[in-house]
């Protein structure tokens, strides 16, 4: 499995002042969905961090759209929960969970 991330735009048809908003996203493959962080809507409160049931969420390096810290994640180790997406106050992770098929048992 690759742990390289993907940038990717999201458009958005969200008028502000005017102007359409484009979110630009972090994105990682997972070992049952995906990851991804809105720089733009991470606010730094680190109750992800608090949450996370493997410790994968950490710190970035880099900042958030408000000047303060934001978080990443070690794709690695990843269970694909939700749960840091689910207490996320401002909606800047989304963790998606690809279905799977299931074969017929006999």
């Amino acid at each position: 499995m690759t742990t390289e991330n993907k940038l990717w735009e999201k458009a958005e048809n969200t008028v502000f002042d005017g102007q359409e908003q484009q979110m630009t996203g972090e994105q990682w493959t997972t070992a049952r969905g995906s990851w991804t962080i809105f720089p733009q809507l991470c606010k730094g409160c680190g109750l992800c961090i608090e949450r996370c049931p493997t410790g994968v969420i950490r710190w970035a390096s880099e900042l958030g759209a408000y000047g303060t810290n934001r978080v990443t994640v070690d794709p690695e180790g990843c269970i694909t929960c939700k749960i840091c997406a689910d207490y996320c106050p401002d909606a800047a992770l989304s963790v998606v969970v690809e279905e799977r098929s299931r074969s017929a048992k006999t």
